[in-house]
């Protein structure tokens, strides 16, 4: 289930800057996973050719620290499970991929605007207020509602 804190957060686990973070921390196991590589190929339009080498179309050969921050995000979120990462990092082309990874595990994140999770059912928890919401009108109204943001 995917479990979301609005606004500031304070926690000894909590990574603001998850772009950093995934430098210094990344496995090469991560990068070549087969879901890593979807989600590179689908956020960055990038392909992997290693752990250590990704084909861009905009920038050509890279290594894996010039990946996006999104996407760093999303890896630290599938592998990581010891800490709080700032969705934020991430933009609404990340929100289906997020789901994908709270249906996998149990998965918390930080947001400090309304990310765009789109038009179907989902099941996300708002910390802030301890409530379960399954629309993207409901989970707007909470949030707003409340001035979590």
């Amino acid at each position: 289930m995917l479990k979301i804190y609005y606004g500031d957060l304070e926690a000894d686990n909590y990574i603001f800057n998850p772009d950093v973070f995934f430098n210094n921390s990344y496995e090469d196991e991560w990068i070549i996973d087969p879901e890593s590589k979807e989600m590179i190929k689908d956020i960055d339009g990038s392909n992997v050719i290693g752990p250590r080498a990704i084909d861009s179309p905009f920038l050509g050969s890279i290594s894996t620290e010039r990946l996006s921050g999104g996407v760093k995000t999303l890896i630290l979120m599938k592998f990581d499970s010891d800490h709080i990462f700032n969705a934020s990092a991430c933009g609404d082309n990340c929100a289906s991929w997020i789901l994908k990874i709270a249906k996998e595990k149990e998965l918390t994140i930080r947001l400090g605007y309304l990310m765009d999770f789109g038009k179907g059912p989902f099941e996300i928890e708002i910390l802030n207020l301890n409530k379960i919401v399954t629309s993207m009108q409901e989970l707007n109204e909470s949030v707003l509602d409340n001035r979590l943001i």
